[in-house]
């Protein structure tokens, strides 16, 4: 047995020897390949992202030809010549082991450059390098829309289709578009009212005059996603800034928004509200029967319905006890709708969920340490008491002074779950049971640098969603972010599906430091339920809107 035990050991060990001694894996390829890649031109110095210019290869007659736009930048209207590229710096990919003669750096273009290939076996093969400037052969729309009617197209890019969203007839309108940069189209629907009620097909032409798209444009109602928002859906319709494009010249006073059927209403308490364009956010005019209001403590702060009411509060103590006005429209008068003679410090915040004609709930947080806000119930278009329930909360651990915003989730029950923004301690965004008044979620820690105070909640496509803002008040950092939740169960609601990038539409990054911290975002569906969008404003910055849709596609 010994015997064996020894015989197996000393074979073990050649066996090991000889793996040891194995020569170095030859990496020639058995077959080689062309050598050359590609070979790609950049201008030196150029930190546009344009600058990479590729080229065609054609082994059989060994002709390299890198190929350069017409206009350079490419969406500029700027020709670039042959004289442009009398110094260009050129770049190989090879193949392993395969060797360029002469070195690469730079190359004149403005004439025919041979190039030798060595490749893994030593065979040499010559190639001529040289350069054309070549006119886009790209024919794409790449947006379609009918703004005077606030409709989007969704371009089907695969099957070469443009469906517009309504149920009602477009008719004749013009249409906004964009299409590949030195492209034409025909018709012209810039230029071209067009019936939208039937097809209508458009032909694009690219810059070289010979590659064509055609279109086809037509009325549709598209199927839906099963639940809630398509992915990537996501785009800033539009984004307007307060001071420069709006002419809000003072700061500081523009802290909410109140969306209605057509119109954006900035308060701006210091003077009459102004309106926007809701789909197109161009400045319409300026509210008209405001007066009686006007004043920077009284008109303090406005929201708005489910229908077209504009709900407009003071700040109390400082302009007297609490009162919110109800305007109807954008030519409404004011009207006193609730006036609450005992109330509290309140007034920095107000929210609605619901329509006043019907069922709705009010809701308005009170301001200190208590984490409580105050309830109002609308009943069959009935307000139930002028005289609101004092509602506390549990589970929110520091007080939250004057940052923080309520909204109910059911118009008709105020014992619905409910969500609140605020700045206290733990600095995450709540979502509350409305039987306990207690927390039942929370979205990620935000940092005490910056400041939660807005929040809105709608259902799209069968899902509920709600929004949460973050604002920076100083001169240093950079915040001013929105929040995005899918709120159908609590394992849903940890982390925002959908921010967006800070340092973008804040005050301090535009009009002036938001010193105060104020801010608004609201989310509103459109009637035919195909669009979600979000309205964010921030004070002294821009007030944007965010489309989504549940298009299947």
């Amino acid at each position: 047995m010994k015997n064996i035990y020894s015989i197996l050991a000393t074979l073990t060990a050649f066996i090991i020897i000889l793996s040891g001694c194995q020569q170095v894996e030859d990496l020639t390829p058995s077959v080689s390949r062309h050598g050359i890649n590609s070979l790609n031109a950049f201008f030196y110095g150029d930190e546009s992202t344009d600058n990479l210019f590729t080229s065609e290869i054609d082994y059989d007659n060994r002709i390299i030809t890198i190929v350069f736009p017409y206009n350079y930048p490419r969406t500029s209207d700027k020709v670039l010549t042959m004289n442009d590229l009398k110094k260009v710096r050129v770049v190989a990919n090879l193949d392993d082991n395969v060797t360029i003669s002469p070195s690469l750096l730079y190359l004149d273009l403005t004439k025919e450059n041979i190039i030798t290939v060595t490749d893994q076996s030593k065979t040499k093969k010559d190639y001529k390098v040289v350069a054309e400037i070549r006119k886009s052969a790209e024919a794409m729309i790449t947006s379609f829309s009918l703004n005077t009617l606030g409709i989007s197209g969704i371009i089907d890019e695969k099957n070469k289709t443009i469906s517009l969203i309504s149920i009602e007839s477009i008719g004749e309108v013009m249409a906004e578009l964009s299409i590949s940069h030195g492209a034409t189209i025909t018709p012209d629907p810039r230029t071209t009212a067009l019936n939208y009620d039937q097809p209508i097909t458009l032909t694009v032409t690219a810059q070289n005059g010979v590659d064509k798209t055609v279109y086809t444009v037509r009325k549709d109602v598209p199927k839906k996603v099963d639940r809630g928002i398509r992915n990537g859906s996501a785009k800033v319709l539009w984004s307007k800034k307060l001071q420069s494009e709006l002419g809000i010249t003072a700061l500081h006073l523009t802290t909410s928004l109140a969306v209605i059927n057509d119109y954006v209403v900035l308060n701006t308490r210091n003077e009459a509200s102004i309106y926007l364009d809701r789909k197109t956010g161009e400045k319409v005019g300026t509210m008209p029967n405001m007066g009686s209001i006007i004043g920077g403590l009284t008109n303090f702060f406005a929201t708005a319905d489910d229908g077209d009411n504009i709900l407009v509060c003071n700040l109390a103590p400082n302009a007297g006890t609490y009162k919110v006005w109800r305007i109807n429209g954008v030519n409404g008068t004011p009207e006193l709708y609730i006036d609450w003679t005992s109330s509290p410090a309140v007034g920095r915040k107000l929210s609605i969920k619901g329509s006043l004609d019907g069922d709705a709930i009010i809701t308005a947080t009170l301001m200190g340490a208590d984490k409580s806000f105050a309830r109002w119930q609308v009943k069959n278009g009935t307000l139930l008491s002028q005289d609101p329930e004092i509602v506390a909360i549990s589970g929110i651990d520091g007080p939250w002074n004057n940052n923080a915003d309520v909204v109910g989730t059911d118009p008709s029950n105020p014992k619905a779950d409910y969500f609140v923004s605020y700045y206290a301690p733990p600095r995450r965004f709540a979502w509350v049971d409305g039987q306990t008044n207690t927390v039942k979620a929370r979205g990620p820690e935000l940092s005490s640098n910056w400041i939660q105070n807005a929040v809105d909640y709608t259902i799209f496509n069968n899902n509920p969603y709600a929004v949460n803002i973050s604002i920076n008040s100083f001169s240093w950092g950079s915040d001013d972010k929105i929040y995005l939740y899918d709120a159908s169960a609590v394992s849903t609601f940890t982390e925002p599906i959908w921010t967006t990038p800070i340092g973008t539409y804040g005050g301090k990054d535009n009009g002036g430091v938001n010193t105060n911290g104020t801010g608004d975002a609201i989310l509103k569906v459109s009637d035919d339920g195909y669009y979600m969008y979000i309205y964010f404003m921030y004070t002294n910055g821009c007030v944007v809107c965010v489309q989504f849709d549940c298009i299947d596609m």
